[in-house]
C-alpha cells in the first residue's frame, strides 16, 4: 500500500525545490564566474572571426576575473556551433559568438538547423557591424556602380560573381543587387573567400562580395577595384568609396556578430556579460583592431540585441524567399 502522505510529500519537495532554484539564481550570479567560460566560435580557427573572438575573450576574461576560452566549432556555415550553444547547460558558462548566418538566415534556409533562433537563446549584446565590398577585376569596363549596373544589362548573363557558398551573405548580397536593378548576373559558389580572391585576380571571376579586411591590401595597391561597401554607411578602410546605399536606397548587408547564451540562463548572469561586453568594446585599442579589419563596434544592450535579431529574421527570410532558398 502507498502512504497517503507521499504525493503531498512530493509536490512539498517540488515545490520547495523550485524556490530553492529561483532564490539561488541571483546568488550564483553574484558569484559568477567561479570557473572558465567557454566562447563558441561556429567557424574555423585562423579565420577572419577569430580576430573578432580572441581579443574579445582576453579583455572579457581579465574583467570578468576568470578565462574566457575561445572553442572553434566550425562547419555547416556556423550551425554546428550554434547547435551545440543550444544544447549547451544554462549557467552562463558556455556563450555563443552569434552572426547574421547562423542566426537570422539559416533558420529561413531548406532545410532548417537543428534550432531554433529565439526560443533556443538569449541575446546578450551586439559586438559589431561587419561590412562587406563589392569588388571587381579592375580591367571590368566599369569603375563605379552606376557603370556595373549599366554594364551588366547591357551584357545580360555575362557577369559572374562568387560568393562563399548559398545562403552566405555574399551570395545574398549579389542576389539583392541583381533583384533591386533587374540585371542578370551569375552566381558562382565557392568553398571560401581566398579562392575568390585568386579567381578574381586571375581573371576567371568578374566580381564579388567579401569581407574588407581580406581585400584590403589588394584594392589599395591595384589589384582590385572596391566600388561599394554593403553597410548602410561607407567604410573607414575605404572612405570614398560609396555605399550600395547611394545608389540603391534601403540596400544594407551588415554581416553582424554578437553574444549570446543558451535560453534559460538567468537574466543577471546575461546582465553582467552584456556589462563587461559592452565595457571591453570601449576599449581604444580592441576598437582600433576591430575598425582595421572592417568591424564597426557596437555594444548593444540584451533588450536592443533582441529587436535587431527579430527584425533581421524578418529581413532576412523575406531575401531568401526571393531567392528560391526558402523552407
Amino acid at each position: 500500500m502507498i502512504c497517503p502522505f507521499l504525493p503531498s510529500l512530493a509536490r512539498l519537495i517540488g515545490t520547495t525545490c523550485a524556490v530553492a532554484v529561483i532564490t539561488a539564481s541571483p546568488a550564483q550570479a553574484a558569484e559568477y564566474p567561479t570557473k572558465p567560460i567557454r566562447l563558441i566560435n561556429p567557424w574555423s580557427p585562423g579565420g577572419p572571426t577569430d580576430l573578432l573572438a580572441r581579443p574579445l575573450a582576453d579583455k572579457l576574461g581579465e574583467r570578468l576575473g576568470q578565462p574566457v576560452v575561445v572553442e572553434n566549432r566550425a562547419g555547416a556555415n556556423g550551425t554546428i556551433g550554434a547547435a551545440a550553444v543550444a544544447r549547451a547547460a544554462p549557467d552562463g558558462y558556455t556563450i555563443f559568438l552569434s552572426h547574421v548566418g547562423p542566426n537570422a538566415i539559416a533558420p529561413a534556409m531548406t532545410p532548417p538547423p537543428p534550432y531554433d533562433p529565439v526560443k533556443d537563446f538569449v541575446p546578450i549584446t551586439q559586438l559589431v557591424s561587419g561590412t562587406i565590398v563589392l569588388v571587381t577585376r579592375p580591367d571590368l569596363p566599369a569603375k563605379t556602380l552606376p557603370e556595373l549596373i549599366e554594364y551588366a544589362r547591357a551584357n545580360p548573363g555575362k557577369l559572374t560573381y562568387g560568393s562563399v557558398g548559398p545562403g552566405s551573405t555574399s551570395h545574398l548580397a549579389g542576389h539583392m543587387l541583381a533583384s533591386a536593378t533587374g540585371i542578370d548576373i551569375v552566381h558562382v559558389p565557392y568553398k571560401g573567400s581566398s579562392q575568390i580572391n585568386t579567381d578574381i585576380l586571375g581573371g576567371h571571376l568578374a566580381m564579388a562580395f567579401v569581407g574588407v579586411a581580406g581585400v584590403t591590401q589588394l584594392v589599395h595597391s591595384g589589384q582590385m577595384r572596391a566600388l561599394a561597401v554593403s553597410t548602410e554607411n561607407r567604410s573607414s578602410l575605404f572612405p570614398d568609396v560609396p555605399a550600395v546605399n547611394e545608389v540603391i536606397p534601403g540596400f544594407n548587408v551588415d554581416s553582424w556578430y554578437g553574444l549570446m547564451a543558451p535560453a534559460g540562463t538567468p537574466q543577471p548572469i546575461i546582465d553582467r556579460l552584456a556589462t563587461e561586453a559592452i565595457a571591453v568594446l570601449k576599449d581604444p585599442q580592441l576598437a582600433k583592431i576591430y575598425r582595421d579589419n572592417g568591424l564597426e563596434p557596437e555594444g548593444t544592450t540584451p533588450a536592443q540585441y533582441t529587436e535587431k535579431i527579430a527584425s533581421e529574421l524578418k529581413r532576412w527570410k523575406a531575401v531568401i524567399d526571393s531567392a528560391g532558398l526558402g523552407q
